[in-house]
C-alpha cells in the first residue's frame, strides 16, 4: 500500500510540475524551498555532534504547522514547550514560505525549517538530520509515508489541535483502510472537539489514543494594534468600521454589494478595511475597487489626508489579528463562498461581534460555540449580510453585547496549551527518548 501511494504521489506531483514552475517563475514560490521539501535541513535544525564523552544532547521536539495560521495558533504550546523541555532543542516546520517568515521572526524556535515532501527517502532524510525525540503536528496532517518513517525512527508522534472538516472527513473515509494502517504510527491524537475526536477514531484512531484537547486558537492573547489603526479611526471620521478578514475570490464583490445594501438601508455609508487572504490577489482587488468607483487606500502606500476613505486594502501580512481592533463589526471570510471559512476567534479576542456566511465547516465547533452564546451572526447571502450589517451599525448597544459575549466565550475556552503540553510530557516520559 505504501509503495502505490508513492507511486501515486510522484505521478500526481510530475502532473502539476508545469503548474509549480510557473508559479515560481512567476510568483517566486515553490521553487525556493524544493531543497529543504527534499530533505536538506539547514545547520541549525541538525542535531548537533555529541562534543565530550557525556554523549548526545536529548532529542529535539519538532512541531510542525502548516502555514500561518497553524504557526500562530502553535505560539501558546511553544511557550509551554519550552518550559517543560529546556534541555531540548524546540524546531518548528512549515510548508509555506509565509509560515515559514512567521515562524522564524515571532516563534522563538531554535531553527526552521520546511516540511519534507511525502517521500519516504525526503523523510528519513529530514528525520535523520533532525533526530527528533518527539513530532508533533498541528491539526491533522496526515502524511503516511513521514508517520511511518518517524515512528520507525523511534520518535514519539503527536496531533495537537486536530480538527477533521467536513470536506476532509468524506476524502479521507474513501481511503480509510489505508489511513488506518498509517494512523497506526501516531501515538496521541489530542483533538479541538468531541466530533473531531470521533471522526478520528472512525478513520481508524486506536481509541485509547484520541483525547479532546481544547483550541489552541483560544490561548492567542489579543495582539499589538497596528499604528496606522490610530489614523484610519481619524480618516473615518466617526463612521462605522467594517473590517473584513481572509476573503477569497468573488467574495470581496458579494461583500461590497452588502455594503451598498447596508448604505440604502442606514442611510450612512461605513468604512470598509478590507483584507483578502492571499497576497497574490492584493493586486487583483484594488482593480476591483477602481472598477466599482470606490475610493481607497492600499495599507502599503498609506498616507494621513481630509478624505475620507470608502475602503483601506490591508495589502500588508501579519496586521490583520490586530486590525480586528477597529472594527465596529468584523466579517470573517472564507464563509461567503463555499471555502469552509477562517478564524472567527481573532475579532473575538478584540470583544466584537463577528459575522460570517454558510461556509464554516473549517471552525464548525467555533462557529457554533459563537452562534450559542449569542456573540455571532450567520447569514446565507450578501443581501442578508448587508441588512444585518445596517441593523447592527444601527444598534450600538447590541454589538456592544454581541462583542461582550464574544470575550467571555473566549475567556472560558482558554487553557488548551497548558494540557496539551501536559499530555506531551507524559507521552516523552513514557518510554526511553534519544
Amino acid at each position: 500500500m505504501y509503495f502505490l501511494y508513492s507511486v501515486l504521489l510522484g505521478a500526481a506531483l510530475a502532473l502539476l510540475s508545469p503548474y509549480f514552475l510557473l508559479k515560481g517563475l512567476r510568483q517566486n514560490k515553490y521553487l525556493h524551498s524544493l531543497g529543504g521539501r527534499l530533505g536538506a535541513v539547514p545547520e541549525g535544525a541538525r542535531q548537533p555532534a555529541p562534543r565530550s564523552s557525556a554523549g548526545a544532547a536529548p532529542g529535539a521536539v519538532w512541531v510542525h504547522a502548516v502555514s500561518v495560521g497553524e504557526a500562530l495558533a502553535v505560539e501558546p504550546l511553544l511557550r509551554e514547550l519550552r518550559q517543560r523541555f529546556p534541555g531540548r532543542r524546540l524546531l518548528v516546520s512549515t510548508t509555506t514560505r509565509t509560515g515559514q517568515e512567521l515562524a522564524a521572526k515571532r516563534l522563538g524556535a531554535d531553527a526552521t525549517f520546511y516540511f519534507p515532501l511525502d517521500f519516504a527517502f525526503a523523510c528519513r532524510r529530514t528525520l535523520a538530520a533532525v533526530k527528533p525525540a518527539l513530532v508533533v503536528i498541528a491539526e491533522t496532517e496526515i502524511w503516511p509515508n513521514f508517520l511511518r518513517a518517524a515512528h520507525r525512527a523511534g520518535a514519539r508522534v503527536a496531533f495537537v489541535n486536530g480538527r477533521i472538516s467536513d470536506r476532509s472527513f468524506g476524502r479521507y473515509r474513501f481511503w480509510r483502510f489505508f489511513l488506518r494502517r498509517a494512523l497506526e504510527n501516531v501515538d496521541l491524537f489530542l483533538m479541538q472537539s468531541e466530533e473531531d475526536a470521533r471522526r478520528i477514531r472512525e478513520l481508524g484512531a486506536s481509541p485509547g489514543r484520541v483525547a479532546v484537547g481544547g483550541n489552541l486558537k483560544f490561548d492567542l492573547p489579543a495582539p499589538a494594534r497596528p499604528a496606522f489603526l490610530a489614523e484610519l479611526e481619524k480618516a473615518a471620521q466617526g463612521a462605522p468600521i467594517v473590517v473584513a478578514g481572509s476573503t477569497l475570490a468573488t467574495e470581496e464583490e458579494k461583500l461590497l454589494d452588502a455594503l451598498e445594501v447596508c448604505a440604502q438601508a442606514k442611510g450612512r455609508k461605513v468604512v470598509l478595511l478590507l483584507a483578502p487572504r492571499h497576497p497574490e490577489r492584493f493586486d487583483d482587488v484594488a482593480a476591483l475597487l477602481e472598477r466599482r468607483g470606490l475610493r481607497f487606500i492600499r495599507r502599503s502606500r498609506w498616507t494621513m489626508n481630509d478624505a475620507r476613505p470608502d475602503v483601506v486594502l490591508l495589502d500588508t501580512l501579519g496586521e490583520l489579528a490586530g486590525a480586528y481592533a477597529a472594527a465596529t463589526v468584523a466579517f470573517v471570510g472564507g464563509s461567503l463562498v463555499p471555502a469552509g471559512g477562517h478564524n472567527p476567534i481573532e475579532p473575538a479576542l478584540w470583544a466584537k461581534p463577528v459575522v460570517f456566511g454558510p461556509s464554516m465547516e473549517n471552525f464548525r465547533g467555533v462557529a457554533r460555540a459563537l452562534l450559542d452564546a449569542k456573540a455571532a451572526f450567520q447569514v446565507k447571502s450578501s443581501q442578508a449580510l448587508g441588512i444585518l450589517l445596517a441593523a447592527l451599525l444601527s444598534d450600538p448597544v447590541a454589538c456592544q453585547r454581541a462583542g461582550e459575549a464574544a470575550r467571555q466565550l473566549v475567556e472560558r475556552e482558554r487553557g488548551a496549551a497548558a494540557r496539551s503540553a501536559a499530555r506531551l510530557a507524559a507521552l516523552l516520559e513514557e518510554g526511553v527518548t534519544p
